[in-house]
C-alpha cells in the first residue's frame, strides 16, 4: 500500500501507477460508504484552505462538500481575499497559510504559482487547476472509466479538440495506467511537446500507445472512450470566434462517433458549450457519462485528501 501522507500534487506525472491505483481504490470505498450513509470522518478537525484565482462550480463545491463529509472544514479564499503575488508574495502566502491549515488546494492561472506554493508550504498542496494541467479532473476521469469499463489497461481513449491542461492530464494519466491515448487536435493547437514526450516514455514501460494527429476521424477510430473539452478555455475568450472556425471539424457529433466502438462512452469535463465542441445528440445519448464523471470529482478528491492529509 502506497503511503502518500504529506504529499503534494502538481500533476499526475508526479504519481506512480501504484499511487493512482491506491487513490482509485480509496475513491471506490468512500463512494460506496457515502451511498450507504456510512460516515467516514477521516479528517476530523482538519482544515483545507482553498485558493481560487479562477471561479469554479465543480472544483469548489466538490472540495467543500468533500471536506465536510470527511469531518473537516474548507476555507474558501478568492483572489480578492489574498491578492496572490500582487501584495504578499506567493512564497509568504504559502508560509503563512501552512501555519494555520492542514492542506491547500489552489485553482490558478499560472502553473508556476502551484510549484511555488508547494515549494514554500509545510502542508500538502493540491493543484485544483492550472494553465498546464488539471490532475484532479484526470483522477475523476480514470475512476469513471474504471467504473464503466471494469479496467483501464488496454483501453483506447480518443481526445478531440484543444491540446489544453485537461489533455495534458489525460496524457499523463492514461500513460501511467497503460491506456492507449490518441489526440486529434488542429494544427497549432496540439498538446505541449514535453508532455507528449514524457507520456510516450511512460507508455513504453506499460506497452501502451500515445499518438497525436490532426485528423479527428483517425483519433476516434476504435475508441472505447471519446473525450472533448471547450474550444476556448477561461482566459481565451478573445480567441473564441477565431477558434470556432478552426475547431469546427473537431466537433463530436453523431457522424464522428460512428468510428468508435459500439459501446464507447462519451466524456466531457464540463461546462460544455453545446452546439460547439459537442452536440446534444451525443452529450445526452446513452453513451454519455458526463454527470457521473462530474460526481466522481467529489469521490476522487476525497480519496486524495484522506490519503495525503
Amino acid at each position: 500500500m502506497a503511503n502518500m501522507k504529506g504529499r503534494s500534487l502538481a500533476s499526475l506525472y508526479d504519481l506512480t501507477r501504484e499511487e493512482i491505483e491506491e487513490i482509485l481504490k480509496k475513491s471506490e470505498l468512500l463512494k460506496r460508504e457515502t451511498f450507504q450513509g456510512q460516515p467516514h470522518l477521516l479528517l476530523k478537525g482538519k482544515t483545507l484552505a482553498m485558493i481560487f484565482e479562477k471561479p469554479s462550480t465543480r472544483t469548489r463545491v466538490s472540495f467543500e462538500v468533500g471536506m465536510w463529509q470527511l469531518g473537516g472544514y474548507a476555507l474558501y479564499l478568492s483572489a480578492g481575499d489574498l491578492q496572490l503575488g500582487r501584495g504578499e508574495t506567493i512564497a509568504d502566502t504559502a508560509r503563512v497559510l501552512s501555519r494555520y491549515v492542514d492542506g491547500i488546494v489552489a485553482r490558478v492561472f499560472r502553473h508556476q504559482t502551484i510549484l511555488d506554493l508547494i515549494r514554500y508550504s509545510r502542508v500538502p498542496v493540491i493543484n485544483g487547476l492550472s494553465d498546464y494541467t488539471h490532475p484532479c479532473q484526470g483522477l475523476a476521469d480514470l475512476f469513471t472509466i474504471y467504473e464503466k469499463k471494469g479496467r483501464l489497461s488496454g483501453l483506447k481513449l480518443a481526445y478531440v479538440g484543444d491540446g489544453n491542461n485537461v489533455a495534458h492530464s489525460l496524457l499523463y494519466g492514461c500513460s501511467k495506467v497503460g491506456m492507449d491515448i490518441v489526440l486529434g487536435c488542429p494544427k497549432g493547437y496540439e498538446p505541449h511537446p514535453e508532455v507528449v514526450s514524457k507520456a510516450k516514455d511512460e507508455a513504453k514501460i506499460r506497452g501502451s500507445q500515445v499518438k497525436v494527429t490532426n485528423d479527428p476521424k483517425e483519433a476516434i477510430k476504435g475508441a472505447d472512450v471519446i473525450y472533448t473539452d471547450v474550444w476556448a478555455s477561461m482566459g481565451q475568450e478573445k480567441e473564441h470566434d477565431q477558434r470556432i472556425k478552426i475547431f469546427k471539424p473537431y466537433q463530436v457529433n453523431g457522424q464522428l462517433v460512428k468510428g468508435a466502438k459500439e459501446d464507447y462512452v462519451f466524456m466531457h469535463c464540463l461546462p460544455a458549450h453545446r452546439g460547439e465542441e459537442v452536440t446534444d445528440e451525443v452529450a445526452d445519448s446513452k453513451h454519455s457519462v458526463i454527470f457521473d464523471q462530474a460526481e466522481n470529482r467529489l469521490h476522487t478528491q476525497k480519496a486524495l485528501l484522506a490519503l495525503i492529509m
